[in-house]
């Protein structure tokens, strides 16, 4: 009998030192999803010189707050990788840039993860990679425009010719419009024959370069 409620007594002693629940004192503060971050590029990215899985780091411009209080200030830093590179290739197509971010270095040093999106980039993929030239049909495009460029020139050049002597518009303007139309047709056709043995344009971000992204998935970033 005494042996059982020595049992029992340690079994209760030892249910009531577990059963009370830990209390840490960590905090956080939530930076929500949409939040825009600006980052500048601390090194050359270039589809021809690098390769998938080289880090590009960046730099935080905009203070990020919580309640008033600057939980990651500017001058943090933001790590990321080259995910991924589509090179450039024949009959215009431009080469890919896709960029992942990783995390970000708060100011006592942790490391916390985080997913961003580019914004206001104008020639971006359904999936997010990055472009300059998407292909044969947009060189096709900007040949087409050019050849208009160079007719509409060519057209205010023979008004402009006839200024002096107003009549002679009447010869200069068809004679130059037509020149100019000859031309751009011309340059059409020829850049266009071009085009389908050039190799595409490569996507280049010097050093310096900023970026305006935007947090995707919201952050808890620890604050002590």
């Amino acid at each position: 009998m005494r042996a059982l409620l020595i049992i029992f007594s340690l079994f209760a002693f030892m249910n009531m030192s577990f059963a009370a629940p830990y209390k840490g004192d960590a905090k956080s503060a939530r930076i929500p999803a949409g939040t825009a971050f600006e980052l500048q590029l601390m090194q050359t990215i270039d589809t021809l010189a690098n390769q998938e899985g080289d880090v590009c780091n960046f730099v935080l411009l905009n203070d990020q707050k919580y309640h008033n209080n600057v939980v990651l200030p500017s001058g943090s830093i933001v790590r990321g990788s080259i995910s991924r590179i589509k090179t450039a290739k024949l009959c215009s197509r431009g080469a890919v840039l896709y960029i992942d971010f990783d995390h970000i270095v708060t100011p006592t040093g942790r490391q916390v993860p985080l997913s961003l999106g580019f914004i206001g980039l104008p020639k971006v993929t359904y999936d997010g990679g990055i472009y300059n030239q998407k292909g044969y049909g947009e060189a096709l495009q900007n040949n087409w425009n050019k050849c208009v460029d160079i007719t509409k020139i060519s057209t205010n050049y023979g008004l402009k010719a006839g200024d002096s002597a107003p009549g002679i518009q009447i010869l200069t303007c068809p004679v130059c419009a037509i020149g100019g139309g000859v031309g751009g047709v011309c340059y059409l056709i020829g850049d266009s024959i071009i085009d389908l043995f050039r190799k595409g344009e490569d996507v280049c971000f010097p050093k310096g370069t900023v970026f305006h992204t935007k947090l995707t998935q919201p952050i808890d970033v620890p604050v002590s």
